[in-house]
């Protein structure tokens, strides 16, 4: 025995099935809150429900015709076509996110993996070596030298005194007051 407001919805359905744009609208009306509530406690986010609540009557525009009262109740119906849409928004939702996650995951795994430097290192490294090429550029003559020679041939403070001809002691000071300079002006551009 059908109560009341089945009646009602089963009048509304009926409309709908003829292609009552009004009908749909006093069906909405009369059931989008509790649907709403139903689709919010499937998927979790007010957006996503108000989503699954539009899929939902769009499908009831196209399907009215399709509902038998004998099989269910319309509210049994309607709510069944909303936790229908739901979960089918959460597994796209997930598959989506596993996508990008695996999106992510190989783009960090090629980078990660690759020889070539990733291009925020090679931009730093390119401004640590302009800062370096000008601070060397302010260092007197002789202390470049001794530097270069020492950091870029590896040669040690013995070996440069002897091929500079120069005493080991004038060697290590044009060192050491040499990268102290290069220290406080390599400073100056971090």
């Amino acid at each position: 025995m059908n109560s009341d407001p089945d009646v009602h919805l089963l009048s509304l359905i009926d409309r709908v099935a003829a292609q009552d744009e009004a009908a749909l609208r006093q069906l909405y009306d009369a059931t989008a809150a509790k649907l709403y509530g139903l689709a919010l406690r499937v998927v979790g986010k007010p957006e996503w429900a108000e989503d699954c609540l539009q899929d939902t009557f769009l499908q009831v525009w196209r399907s009215a015709a399709d509902y038998r009262a004998s099989l269910s109740p319309p509210m049994a119906w309607l709510g069944m076509l909303v936790r229908s849409r739901s979960l089918d928004l959460l597994r796209r939702a997930q598959a989506q996110r596993q996508s990008q996650t695996d999106e992510i995951d190989d783009h960090m795994a090629d980078t990660l993996a690759g020889d070539s430097p990733d291009p925020s290192d090679t931009t730093l490294a390119s401004q640590q070596a302009w800062a370096l090429h000008q601070c060397l550029g302010r260092l007197d003559h002789k202390q470049r030298e001794v530097i270069s020679l020492a950091y870029l041939r590896d040669l040690s403070h013995t070996e440069l005194a002897t091929q500079l001809s120069l005493p080991l002691g004038t060697v290590k000071t044009w060192i050491r007051r040499g990268l102290d300079q290069l220290r406080q002006c390599m400073a100056r551009w971090h």
